[in-house]
């Protein structure tokens, strides 16, 4: 029955597929291996620093807005433009910045091992322009989410929005698992990402280009103790 018979029209928009898209890059269930890294979460709880639900939002969230938001957002807009426009010499301009600016070799690996994991991922799904990336060890996650952006028409601002959501919800997965906490102190960080993103956003897509960069050095010594950490459920 159509609109014009009374019923509500609920047929999927134009931007169903791109939505679709979306939801499905920032999936846990994407094969990449996200799962098996905690972003230094681990070694956070390890030592104290981080141990209920308070303590948890403040690392999460404050990554979120002092780090992603600061640095990798603005640099995969950057990414998705470069990658809109052929612009191979910013995209390797923009992937070196940031794999410079990681400050631990646990921090570079997971980067450089989801980057290479999502271009095998595009390489299957019919992006030839992936097949360039897959058998480098110096690719970012973000440089590919950008390509898988483009490829799939999302919007700037939807594929900044996804991509600081698949980061801060891997996160609170890590956080239930380590604290532990339970599934409703979960959803409660989560409802704490989801009033705090939408500005996360914003302000990366403000910052001039001699403003990115992030200075967090409690993530970068947490990175740097877990890779010696004697115990660990996480390889970063």
């Amino acid at each position: 029955m159509s609109a014009g018979d009374g019923e509500t029209d609920v047929r999927p928009g134009q931007d169903a597929g791109a939505l679709l898209s979306l939801l499905r890059f920032v999936s846990p269930s994407l094969p990449i291996g996200a799962y098996a890294y905690s972003r230094a979460l681990e070694y956070a709880v390890h030592c104290g620093a981080v141990h209920d639900e308070p303590s948890a939002a403040d690392w999460i969230v404050g990554l979120a807005v002092h780090t992603t938001a600061r640095l990798d957002a603005p640099v995969l807009l950057r990414l998705q433009r470069a990658f809109s426009t052929a612009d191979d010499d910013a995209v390797a301009h923009w992937n070196g910045f940031l794999l410079a600016s990681r400050e631990s070799s646990e921090l570079r690996l997971e980067d450089t091992q989801l980057g290479a994991a999502l271009a095998r991922l595009l390489v299957s799904q019919g992006v030839a322009r992936a097949e360039g990336f897959c058998k480098r060890n110096d690719v970012c996650y973000a440089t590919m989410f950008a390509l898988a952006a483009v490829s799939s028409q999302l919007s700037e601002a939807n594929a900044l929005l996804g991509f600081m959501w698949a980061q801060a919800e891997g996160q609170v997965s890590a956080a239930v698992r380590l604290i532990p906490l339970g599934q409703t102190a979960g959803q409660n960080l989560l409802s704490q990402l989801i009033a705090a993103l939408p500005a996360c956003v914003a302000k990366a897509a403000a910052l001039p280009d001699e403003d990115i960069g992030a200075f967090t050095p409690g993530l970068a010594l947490a990175s740097a103790l877990h890779e010696t950490q004697y115990t660990r459920l996480f390889r970063s």
